[in-house]
């Protein structure tokens, strides 16, 4: 199932976008796509529901994120070894955890802002996970049987808060507007093995970044057993899995995100994002 949120900001409705890429309204089955509406149980009830009588919603509407109440944001730096040699940083012998604001997290095609005083604001696609049941100290194989499911990430990220800042990465991994997620929430059973998916950016037409989730450094399910080892995962946590290379810091010279750019990413079978670049305003 591809699983949506429609509607203004704060307002969003639950949908499903059917076989023929209509959005089916789910309002009148469940009251949002969040944590309770996670469980293996719960997204088998959804899979029972004829989507042909669902009712169909007309229009284009906006899409938010397509999981509401994300209680933990936690994300990989470094997981693709070209990446972190463009980065210029060592390859990682663990995974390197940081954690995004919540308060970031923003639809698939709004705005993302330059935050005020941004000079090196960057683009990363990413593989998103979205724990579906509680993980706490969770081994590699039965690690994936906690995921509802996966979603295209954009770990937008400024380079100078980030690196220049203090040694801390999530004063500028956080700020507003900085986690497009979306389009939707594929479902564990649609994506059967998460290490075989292209995903690729490009900024103003321009391809910026290929890659393939085979070349991880860490897979999906060795990130997930790992992070379950320092907190537990709830349902509706958001893990996010690292960028391939190609982002704006590896460019010679390094190319930042200015007001009026274009970002269109996408992985295949999870969906394509789209966010136009705006200074920031109050």
């Amino acid at each position: 199932m591809k699983l949506l949120r429609y509607g203004a900001p704060g307002k969003e409705r639950p949908g499903l976008l059917d076989g023929e890429g209509n959005i089916r309204d789910l309002s009148g089955i469940i009251p949002d796509i969040g944590p309770a509406q996670l469980s293996d149980a719960a997204l088998a009830r959804l899979r029972r529901l004829r989507v042909e009588k669902l009712p169909r919603v007309r229009g284009a509407p906006r899409l938010g994120p397509p999981v509401a109440g994300v209680g933990k944001f936690v994300a990989i730096g470094l997981n693709y070894r070209d990446h972190a040699i463009e980065s210029g940083a060592p390859i990682p012998k663990e995974p390197v955890v940081f954690l995004k604001a919540t308060s970031c997290i923003s639809g698939p095609y709004d705005p993302v802002m330059l935050p005020k005083g941004s000079k090196k604001t960057d683009w990363e696609v990413e593989l998103g996970v979205v724990i579906g049941t509680r993980a706490r100290y969770v081994s590699r194989r039965q690690a994936l049987a906690h995921v509802a499911g996966y979603c295209v990430v954009n770990d937008v990220s400024e380079r100078e808060f980030q690196l220049e800042r203090g040694p801390q990465w999530d004063k500028g991994k956080g700020c507003d507007t900085f986690g497009p997620i979306g389009p939707y929430l594929v479902t564990r059973d649609e994506v059967p093995n998460p290490q075989r998916l292209n995903l690729w950016l490009e900024v103003n037409g321009q391809r910026m970044q290929t890659g393939n989730t085979k070349t991880m450094i860490f897979d999906v399910a060795t990130l997930v057993s790992y992070v379950s080892r320092f907190m537990t995962l709830l349902p509706g946590d958001l893990l996010t899995t690292g960028t391939p290379p190609g982002v704006g810091l590896g460019q010679k010279p390094p190319r930042y995100l200015r007001p009026g750019d274009v970002m269109r990413l996408g992985i295949d079978g999870l969906g394509e994002q789209q966010q136009q670049v705006i200074a920031f305003r109050r």
